[in-house]
């Protein structure tokens, strides 16, 4: 009989279920903003990367799709409240503004979280 262990890492955050930031909020983190003007697509595969997806995902948004998709993900990981359709209209509203607030979310859970390493184990017959 096989033992084998799983490593899972568990990120805790207080969650008011709103984003962190307003979507015209660039005021309180200029850098991404600055980042988002002048190479947008290096944000996005940025942001991608940190939440821990194919950092080149974001490339391959031709319709929207893939930033609707991740920041379904966001809202679903992190419990804030809306819908597909918010998450549409405001990457089709400001679709640099969406950017960049994910990735404000993404940096402010991160500074705020603590993270635990649960291991279990599976035992294969």
């Amino acid at each position: 009989m096989a033992v084998q262990q799983q490593v899972t890492t568990v990120i805790a955050t207080n969650s008011s279920g709103t984003w962190s930031t307003g979507i015209c909020d660039c005021c309180s983190d200029i850098g991404t903003c600055c980042c988002a003007l002048w190479c947008l697509p290096c944000l996005q595969c940025q942001t991608a990367s940190q939440f821990g997806w194919c950092f080149c995902m974001p490339l391959l948004d031709c319709c929207l799709l893939v930033s609707c998709c991740l920041r379904s993900k966001m809202r679903e990981r992190y419990s804030i409240h809306g819908s597909c359709c918010d998450d549409l209209c405001t990457v089709c509203c400001c679709y640099p503004c969406a950017w960049c607030q994910m990735s404000r979310e993404i940096n402010i859970r991160a500074r705020s979280g603590t993270s635990a390493t649960v291991v279990t184990q599976q035992v294969i017959a």
